[in-house]
């Protein structure tokens, strides 16, 4: 079922490329809902147990992959998005074919990232999920798209060269005779030895959570990405960085973890306030939602570093669930962007000409600002609790981020939906079709799982518990 799952989107998108014009929307919506129907099987199943076949033999390298606790739930947010994702291409882009086939193809690579336990392998998803999103900033991107293609491109292979050099380094220090996960976990690797291999893997995680000062190519990346915001929906579900932490760091590098932590939590505290500031300042939707993510994701750095079991366990709930209403927020932008011609914040008066928008606009914005009663709150009061624990003067400044994420996001939507509609603009319509579901779904989700979590608590606990076994640290 694993596989199933992994490679439904892949075929789709083929399909997709060689279905007529008047059929691919509906091939691309049938194989998005059928993954997402995989992935729910599967969870209703418990989860699908670790795989392992030989792949290239002479080189140590595995096909090892599993699907459950923490990826599994990641990768049931990435099945859900990507539908939502596929329903709004195919009315919002002109000739949809070639998005559709991209948006599906890059599914697979996310999936793969989240299924991989196997470095090699997941060192080719985490290429792969990378080319479908290089291809849709180049060919839908905007005026400046090439050069924000360069830096994003520069950043992330650079970081991944390093990884892969902690991986090869890692299996050839230990004396493992695969890549494969357990293998490794048999023949660690200590000492200095281990901090230095560590410090490579960061090198990459660090781009893709992103963490300052490797965070430069995300505000140009979306900013640049098509108008729809669609690209934006996938660059937000690729979590390989956290995930990748959570996965592989923690597990493989243990004593490293340990002895960074003071510098790993204060750069992420440092990363959360900061991106907070910046993104009070913005005008552009895009750069603001950049910023508002970045913030986010220093926030799920500090309970990964904190290694405190519900600091953890809170930082992989919000980075799941982040992916619901920080996706549905760029196409809401997208949508206000084909009605009035502009990303500017300061466009005025659209609610009371779309009150639909502003109203789903507005309870997207509360579950990222962790409102109680929505997804964003449970992870971040979690990462909170637990990380006060282990370090309360950095936890009470990234603390200070709640505040901040309150008045940016509500100054920037009162501009946009409150202040005075400039004489002789454009009439807004509202909300109509397939826009109520894309938007109105996500935050239906967010709802539910704020308000009862104990599923996807229960689906997380054992894997965090087993990961932080393994450091000792909690």
């Amino acid at each position: 079922m694993t596989n199933l799952m992994l490679y439904l989107p892949l075929l789709g998108a083929l399909l997709v490329l060689v279905a007529p014009v008047k059929w691919r929307e509906e091939v691309a919506g049938f194989f998005a809902a059928a993954t997402l129907g995989a992935g729910l099987w599967l969870w209703r199943l418990g989860g699908e147990g670790l795989s392992v076949l030989p792949w290239v033999p002479p080189l140590g390298v595995t096909y090892a992959v599993e699907l459950n606790g923490v990826g599994l739930a990641f990768a049931l947010v990435t099945a859900f998005m990507t539908l939502m994702a596929v329903w709004y291409a195919a009315r919002r882009v002109p000739n949809p074919g070639p998005m559709l086939a991209m948006v599906l193809a890059m599914e697979t690579g996310l999936l793969g990232i989240f299924a991989a336990r196997d470095l090699i392998l997941f060192y080719v998803f985490f290429e792969w999920a990378l080319i479908p999103s290089l291809l849709m900033l180049a060919v839908y991107g905007g005026p400046h798209r090439m050069r924000a293609l360069v830096k994003f491109a520069a950043y992330t292979l650079l970081g991944s060269l390093f990884m892969l050099l902690s991986f090869i380094g890692y299996k050839w220090l230990g004396g493992s005779p695969t890549f494969a996960l357990p293998d490794l976990l048999a023949h660690p690797v200590g000492g200095v030895a281990q901090t230095w291999l560590y410090l490579g893997f960061l090198a990459a995680m660090a781009v893709k959570l992103p963490l300052w000062p490797l965070h430069a190519w995300l505000p140009d990346f979306h900013e640049q990405n098509h108008e729809s915001g669609i690209p934006d929906v996938m660059g937000t579900l690729y979590k390989v960085g956290g995930y990748g932490i959570f996965v592989f760091g923690l597990t493989l590098f243990p004593d490293a973890s340990l002895e960074l932590r003071p510098v790993l939590m204060a750069l992420a505290a440092f990363t959360a306030l900061y991106a907070a500031w910046i993104a009070f300042g913005q005008t552009n939707w895009k750069r603001l939602l950049a910023y508002a993510g970045l913030s986010h994701m220093g926030f799920v750095a500090l309970g990964l570093f904190s290694m405190n079991e519900t600091a953890v366990i809170g930082a992989m709930y919000l980075l799941a669930f982040q992916n619901l209403y920080t996706g549905a927020l760029f196409m809401a932008v997208g949508m206000l962007q084909e009605r009035v011609g502009s990303l500017d914040t300061r466009v005025g008066g659209v609610m009371n000409q779309a009150g639909a928008l502003g109203g789903l606009t507005l309870a997207l914005w509360f579950a990222s600002i962790a409102v109680p009663g929505l997804a964003g709150f449970v992870g971040e009061f979690s990462i909170l609790l637990g990380a006060y624990q282990v370090s309360p003067w950095l936890t009470f400044i990234a603390g200070l981020t709640t505040i901040a994420a309150a008045a940016y996001a509500l100054t920037a939507f009162q501009k946009t939906f409150w202040e005075g509609r400039p004489l002789g603009a454009v009439r807004v319509p509202d909300l109509r079709g397939t826009e109520w579901l894309v938007l109105g779904l996500p935050l239906l989700a967010a709802l539910f799982f704020g308000v009862y979590s104990a599923p996807v608590l229960n689906l997380m606990q054992p894997a965090v518990r087993a990961a932080l076994s393994l450091v000792g640290g909690q």
